[in-house]
């Protein structure tokens, strides 16, 4: 038992059942930059393409292992991407097998300023914890994942 202070294990879920509707919420509200209002993106898309800014280029193989799906699946969000203008599929110049996917110039300011709040909101949040305190936060909202998912979409 705990004598740290703080809410009860039913209080916490309580408030965290208000919030989580909110954040979603917040989070699906965020408008989508004029730049890029043509794109069909999907909430997938936002994944790939935070690597992408805050990573920089990558191969597709690089891309399925980071987002945790098959690399036919990333195959097929990066051409998706790919024709509406948003990323570059160029040949990597030490092996031409493989490709090396980045965010088209033009796109990039675009895709920097939608996901930028989102970046900021979690550096203010995390900044002032320690790493163990950081990875607390990561690890719970990692197993609230799990235990929320269902079915055969989710990941294992």
């Amino acid at each position: 038992m705990s004598t740290q202070p703080g809410p009860s294990v039913e209080d916490g879920v309580r408030q965290l059942l208000l919030l989580m509707p909110r954040l979603v919420g917040r989070a699906k509200r965020t408008p989508v930059p004029a730049e890029l209002n043509g794109c069909a993106l999907a909430p997938r898309h936002l994944s790939l393409l935070s690597y992408l800014l805050f990573d920089g280029p990558m191969t597709v193989t690089e891309l399925a292992t980071r987002l945790q799906v098959a690399p036919t699946t990333a195959s097929l969000m990066v051409g998706d991407l790919s024709r509406q203008g948003v990323l570059n599929r160029d040949e990597d110049p030490a092996d031409r097998r493989r490709t090396i996917v980045s965010i088209t110039p033009d796109k990039r300011p675009a895709v920097d300023a939608w996901l930028a709040r989102g970046a900021k909101a979690w550096s203010d949040a995390l900044t002032p914890l320690s790493p163990a305190e950081r990875q607390l936060v990561i690890a719970t909202l990692e197993a609230y994942e799990r235990g929320t998912c269902e079915g055969p979409a989710c990941p294992t």
